[in-house]
């Protein structure tokens, strides 16, 4: 029996993804102005980013990042326990502590390497991870990498994961949930998993990517909006969201975090942060920490959003953070809207599966606050005429 060829095998997926509306393009963005994109030419406004609070451009990041470069270089050049540790990265880590009120933090240059540190430090074959269905796939990678069993519970559904839990009663146990969910943009139900947690004695683990900065008071995120504890809980902040830059912080007790530094693979085993980056994030919560008003403009537009979305008979998944999905239902549907849309200049790629489940393709719109009410409108707009144009097409409603 021959095995069976890798190229066959790719083709044959290539086709399928094709069929089912699927396939992938990379869009190459020529240059960039806060939410205006150039992309083959032509200047479109965005909604489908997740700079949130504005600050990937803003001026004292920049300057904290160019400034950092031109003394400290371009790398770090090693890992953290080598020689690769900077006083930029302890500093950065210790300013996010100080603003979630967590004992200590642990710098991962991403939150894909962060999700996958914490459980294969932390977790083994004979212990379990609990984690929400609509968790990020990192979440979900991670677990399946550290060889633990891994159970997952309806979205949301507190009962559902202590059911799951008391399935498996032996070894050790983490509940795992998104704070704010990726794809639906709705939270958590933090104290009510924080009670299931503590009565199975697991670990609460909350990947807060799409949180902090936004949500809670003083925009420290999903677990202050929730009320816990932050030394109680393991949370992820990722400095690539709200906060404009690229990385991510894992939260947590002393004990916890300085076990992730001792022997989490993907912390030992790759080269740090640039300081630069360190330096530009670290400007970056300052900003966070001070400047109120971003997170109120960004509520406000937030809720005259839904407002007109619900006067244009627009449906919108439940929702009160940036992100703000139209549910189109098939691909092609979404697709089509997409393509409607930048007809009139505006730039929402289409989310389809494996994304998000089949028969839930949608238009993941995001919100920040560089954007105005006027483009706000605009985008009402065009959401509302597009989806006319396409209904027409199809025959079907397609929000």
């Amino acid at each position: 029996m021959s095995r069976p060829r890798l190229s066959e095998r790719i083709l044959a997926a290539r086709v399928q993804r094709t069929m089912q509306g699927r396939v992938r393009q990379r869009r190459t963005v020529t240059r960039r102005d806060g939410v205006r994109y150039e992309v083959d030419g032509r200047w479109l406004t965005g909604f489908a980013g997740n700079d949130y609070l504005g600050l990937a451009q803003h001026f004292a990041v920049v300057d904290a990042l160019q400034a950092a470069a031109s003394r400290d270089g371009a790398g770090s050049t090693a890992s953290h326990l080598v020689c690769g540790h900077h006083s930029a990265h302890e500093a950065l880590e210790r300013e996010i502590a100080s603003w979630l009120g967590a004992p200590r933090a642990l710098l991962f240059g991403s939150g894909y390497l962060a999700n996958l540190a914490v459980m294969q430090s932390l977790l083994g074959e004979d212990d379990v991870s609990v984690q929400d269905r609509l968790n990020h796939a990192s979440l979900i990678d991670a677990a399946r990498l550290a060889g633990c069993k891994l159970r997952r519970y309806p979205h949301a559904d507190a009962e559902g994961a202590l059911r799951q839990l008391r399935t498996v009663p032996d070894g050790a146990a983490m509940l795992v949930t998104d704070g704010v969910f990726s794809m639906d943009g709705d939270l958590a139900p933090l104290r009510e998993l924080s009670l299931v947690a503590r009565v199975q004695q697991a670990l609460m683990y909350i990947d807060d990517a799409h949180g902090v900065g936004v949500v809670g008071p003083e925009g420290r995120g999903s677990v202050a909006e929730a009320a816990l504890d932050p030394g109680g809980v393991l949370q992820l902040a990722t400095l690539g969201k709200a906060l404009g830059g690229y990385g991510a912080v894992v939260l947590g007790s002393e004990d916890i975090i300085g076990h992730l530094a001792e022997t989490a693979r993907p912390y030992i085993y790759t080269t740090a942060l640039p300081p630069a980056q360190a330096a530009a994030s670290l400007a970056a919560v300052k900003l966070a920490r001070r400047d109120h008003w971003r997170r109120e403009k960004l509520q406000n537009l937030i809720a005259h959003f839904r407002h007109s979305a619900l006067f244009r008979d627009l449906q919108l998944l439940p929702s009160t953070t940036p992100i703000q999905p139209l549910m189109c239902g098939d691909e092609k549907r979404a697709l089509a809207l997409a393509t409607a849309l930048e007809a009139q200049g505006f730039w929402i790629p289409a989310i389809r599966p494996p994304t998000v489940p089949d028969g839930r393709a949608r238009l993941r719109i995001t919100l920040s606050s560089l954007h105005t009410q006027a483009e706000v409108d605009a985008l009402i707009d065009a959401l509302s005429w597009a989806r006319d144009a396409v209904e027409m097409g199809y025959g079907t409603a397609v929000a």
